[in-house]
């Protein structure tokens, strides 16, 4: 028999229940149809709609294939997906003419599959897939600079607070998959995001407050996860664990857009690889001394190109293979925007990095002669690279690219280091760096120029006897082992 309490719980249950069940619409008993023909947009929105205005529910899709119009999320609706479901884009560009009317929107503003502006706890759930079918022939017009109508997103959220989207599989989208802009509250976990289908498929885009993303797989042809900052104010406060990332671009960047800047954001955890198609790069057909067919350019990749301010970045426990360059910072000088200084780079800690790089373009930490990067801690790295760098490669001269758009090649297919390239930086700490090269390298380990205040302890690697561990070119208080080089 079951005692008070246990009574009390199953009458507690059941109300629970009964009220989940009484905020539910089923849109296949609105006339929604599963077939993958009939348009159900204005079925689905209106549930969408009733949901809201009762104070909140839940619009469910059973398992089906449901052709979609762009949707509009609105305040307290969750969208579940049930296992077996597909929601299919619309292929007809027109549909997507006033999907998001956004009068002040960024460079990066276009239509949404599923938008939403200025609303509060929305979520997307269930085991689902959304398809975009950004493929289809309609969408094809190149790259964002190339012009052309502008392609949608799947997901685009903008101003939007108390965000949840969990485990759906999001696949071929016609421009970046998802793209939170401006938003706080920010909870991404589970997802499965795949995109090869067209140019500028970034897997997650986010210019956010108070996000964590967690637990996503992600396999796309432009960069896997991608912080952004279109406005004035910070993307701060991230977190991002446990992901793999698989890209034929960079797999977890900072930038570009950085006008306002990014602080306090902490990545951890994570598996770094190629993506399982190359469809539009070809990195080994375009670029010298790239030693795999299917490379990932940068494991991590720090920008600051625009004005903004990055401080307080940590990165740490990343697995890396297949890609070009391990490690890229970057502060250049290319767009100020909201402020009329140069950017800001600094308080940067890197930790606990294995990586098998496939690219003679070693890891860089570059700044402009006017604004220096500052405060980069690299601990606990161990990189394996393919060597064969020559003595020409040493005294190779290596723009300054000011205004270019920051890569790992913006300086060219080379550079004068093997391991790490640090140019107009202060304050730079390397503690328990190692390198493996798989050929002779004749290029030193580190090249420090215009250094002012750099420690190296227990670094190691595989330079020749003949070359030189450290090259410093003018710079200054520089430790290694707790010995001060010369001049």
């Amino acid at each position: 028999m079951m005692n008070k309490c246990n009574i009390v719980l199953l009458v507690v249950s059941l109300l629970f229940s009964s009220s989940l069940i009484a905020g539910t619409i089923d849109v296949t008993k609105r006339g929604a149809k599963g077939d993958g023909v009939t348009d159900n947009t204005i079925i689905i929105q209106k549930a969408v709609d009733e949901c809201s205005k009762k104070g909140g529910g839940t619009v469910l899709i059973p398992s089906g294939s449901y052709l979609i119009r762009p949707i509009e999320l609105k305040s307290n609706v969750n969208l579940h997906l049930d296992f077996g479901t597909l929601l299919l884009g619309s292929t007809r560009l027109s549909d997507y003419d006033h999907a998001f009317p956004f009068k002040d929107g960024t460079m990066n503003q276009s239509s949404g599959l599923l938008f939403a502006r200025g609303q509060k706890n929305i979520s997307i759930t269930g085991f689902g897939t959304i398809d975009g079918q950004g493929g289809d022939k309609a969408f094809q017009f190149g790259n964002d600079a190339d012009g052309g109508p502008k392609r949608p997103k799947i997901i685009y959220f903008v101003e939007c607070r108390d965000i949840v989207v969990t485990d759906v599989t999001l696949r071929n989208s016609a421009y970046w998959v998802q793209h939170y802009e401006k938003c706080e509250d920010v909870t991404i976990r589970g997802l499965k995001v795949f995109s090869h289908c067209n140019y500028n498929n970034d897997g997650l885009d986010i210019d956010a407050k108070n996000a964590t993303i967690s637990d996503c797989y992600i396999d796309v042809e432009d960069d896997a996860i991608c912080f952004k900052s279109d406005h004035p104010e910070f993307c701060e406060n991230i977190t991002v664990t446990n992901c793999v990332t698989a890209s034929n671009c960079n797999a977890i960047k900072f930038g570009t857009a950085s006008h306002g800047g990014y602080r306090n954001i902490a990545v951890s955890n994570c598996v770094v690889r190629r993506a399982a198609e190359d469809n539009i790069r070809h990195w080994s057909k375009q670029l010298e001394h790239i030693s795999a067919d299917v490379t990932v350019i940068s494991g991590v990749a720090i920008e600051m190109v625009d004005g903004g301010i990055i401080d307080g970045i940590t990165v740490s426990n990343i697995s890396m293979r297949d890609v070009q360059t391990p490690i890229f910072i970057r502060l250049g000088d290319r767009n100020r925007t909201y402020r009329k200084e140069g950017g800001v780079l600094k308080n940067i800690n890197i930790s606990n990095i294995v990586a098998t790089a496939e690219s003679l373009i070693a890891c860089s930490i570059t700044g402009v002669e006017t604004s220096c990067v500052e405060n980069v801690s690299i601990n606990n790295v161990q990189i394996s690279y393919p060597g064969g760098g020559t003595l020409d490669m040493i005294n190779k001269s290596v723009p300054e690219m000011i205004k270019s758009y920051p890569e790992n090649r913006m300086f060219g297919n080379t550079l004068p280091a093997a391991g790490f390239y640090v140019r107009h930086a202060r304050n730079v700490r390397f503690n328990n760096v190692r390198f493996d090269a798989t050929k002779p390298d004749a290029r030193p380990l580190f090249f420090l120029d215009d250094v002012v205040g750099a420690e190296l302890n227990q670094c190691k690697g595989a330079a020749p006897a003949d070359a030189k561990f450290i090259r410093t070119v003018h710079s200054s208080g520089i430790v290694a082992d707790g010995k001060y080089l010369d001049k």
